[in-house]
């Protein structure tokens, strides 16, 4: 049978970074082996639905490059499969059980149940529903059964598990899982308004889409053997299970939002490539056996196997994805430059910025071995398009007695360069600093000090050539001119020196 695996997300919220990882190893399981990706949400449970997080899931899987193989709605663009469009579906479904016996009609209120459980809390026993006490069809008999259901009188369908004996299944992942008959609730199918609870949806789901691998999280093996007895209870073939590892915070933790970002859209407002996700996120509990880190997607589809997924939680390495991110950023930079400006550009005209596609394009290149994602030009080189912020305290780690002078003869030497290039620069403040025996690095923080108010940041000769020699000059004159603000014991004492006028 052709592989068909399918990412069944539920619309409680926006895409978690988890979710989208589970979708990818799907993704990746189902293309390796040239089989079928299925879409499916699962909103049955309509008290916990949130308004836009379908279209949140969509946008994205789509932004990741993960796109489903087939649509409910034929001739039209491929899409999910909805279970609160499918309830019928599943109450017929609820009503086969019922005829094959390995379901029953209950008819306990929300206030019984929540005796039984006080009872069972004060017992000493894990909360379990008691088939033999409750108002139920064994309890009751089959014509008082008969005559509530005529009377209209509210009524669940629950899942007849063994009294005794275990289920058994393999998982692809974590081996033999053997789960004993008294640990399983008797599981609620059919709820009294007639919708489905997630775990009659998701195995009628999986049974009629042909499902032949449900890989999923971690969190969803305590259910597995609910959905095995399921399937023996219609008489069906189970599919292969696979549960994937938690994603863990750097303390071992559950990743949460304690922690900091964990929805997809999160890392997509940050400015992350979706490229650099999906490689982080692929490696993030399974190993390729190989000494690379990054890959292409078409890499990962030939590269990925459920056998080489780890049984162990995986920690969310902010500081790799950042490296990750940057490896891409300096791909892009060679083969898409445009694309950067066209995404460089909205970041500008927040602040109110403006400037050349040429010049844009050209700060990104000077820039972008300095920064991990693209909206950090705008912190990190704010001074490119705009005039620079001077700090204080900075001013001191640089400024000496000597500082002015030398400032005002270093403006008097970038006056009379021509051409000012970088290559010009660097040769005539070279020889500059050998003739006055002064560390090239001095005057380099000096004029970064001056030109930028920053004390890091790319190449000084570059950065000068791109900014051109009129902003150069103006920069230092008006940060000279500031300086004389400070108060008395910061500076020494001046006299004043005119700086080289320019058009």
């Amino acid at each position: 049978m052709s592989v068909r695996v399918r990412f069944a997300p539920s619309p409680t919220g926006f895409l978690h970074i988890g979710g989208l990882r589970t979708a990818l190893y799907n993704y990746l399981f189902a293309r390796h082996h040239g089989g079928r990706f299925i879409l499916r949400i699962e909103d049955t449970d309509r008290t916990r639905y949130v308004p836009g997080s379908v279209e949140d899931i969509l946008e994205s899987l789509r932004w990741a490059g993960i796109e489903p193989d087939e649509s409910p709605v034929h001739g039209g663009d491929f899409g999910p499969y909805v279970q609160s469009q499918r309830t019928e579906i599943y109450r017929q479904h609820a009503q086969l059980l019922l005829e094959r016996g390995t379901a029953y009609y209950a008819f306990d209120t929300p206030e019984e149940l929540e005796r039984m459980r006080q009872r069972q809390q004060a017992a000493g026993i894990a909360p379990h529903y008691d088939r033999s006490s409750m108002r139920n069809q064994f309890t009751l008999g089959p014509e008082e059964t008969k005559r509530l259901l005529e009377a209209g009188e509210a009524a669940t369908i629950r899942l007849k598990v063994p009294l005794h004996g275990e289920v058994k299944f393999h998982d692809l992942i974590r081996g033999t899982i053997v789960v004993p008959c008294k640990d399983i609730d008797d599981q609620v199918l059919l709820k009294s308004d007639g919708f489905p609870t997630y775990h009659l949806a998701n195995v009628v789901d999986d049974h009629l889409m042909q499902i032949t691998h449900v890989i999923r999280g971690e969190e969803w093996l305590p259910s597995t053997a609910k959905h095995v007895l399921l399937y023996e209870a219609f008489g069906w073939e189970t599919p292969q299970f696979a549960h994937l590892p938690l994603l863990l915070n750097p303390d071992r933790s559950k990743l949460s939002k304690r922690h900091g970002d964990v929805a997809v859209r999160d890392y997509i407002a940050k400015g992350y490539f979706p490229e650099a996700i999906v490689n982080f996120i692929a490696l993030l509990g399974w190993n390729p056996s190989s000494d690379r880190e990054l890959y292409t997607l078409d890499e990962l589809i030939s590269a990925f196997s459920l056998e080489r997924v780890n049984k162990a939680g995986a920690v969310f390495d902010l500081a790799k994805l950042d490296w990750m991110n940057a490896q891409y950023l300096k791909q892009r930079v060679q083969r898409d430059l445009q694309g950067l400006v066209a995404s460089v550009r909205p970041l500008l005209e927040e602040r109110g910025w403006s400037a050349s596609d040429e010049y844009i394009g050209r700060v990104i290149v000077l820039v972008h071995e300095r920064i991990h994602r693209l909206p950090e030009l705008v912190e990190f080189a704010d001074y490119m398009f705009t005039a620079p912020h001077y700090d204080e305290a900075l001013f001191r780690t640089t400024w000496d007695d000597t500082s002015e002078e030398l400032l005002v003869e270093l403006s008097t030497l970038l006056a009379a360069i021509e051409p000012f290039t970088a290559h010009a620069l660097q040769e005539r403040l070279n020889a500059f600093a050998k003739e006055r025996n002064i560390p090239f690095r001095r005057i380099g923080s000096l004029l970064r000090l001056a030109i930028t108010g920053k004390s890091v940041g790319p190449g000084m000769m570059d950065t000068m050539a791109l900014l051109g020699k009129d902003v150069v000059l103006d920069r230092i004159r008006n940060f000279l001119e500031w300086t004389r603000t400070l108060p008395h014991q910061h500076i020494k004492e001046h006299n004043p020196q005119q700086l080289p006028q320019h058009e």
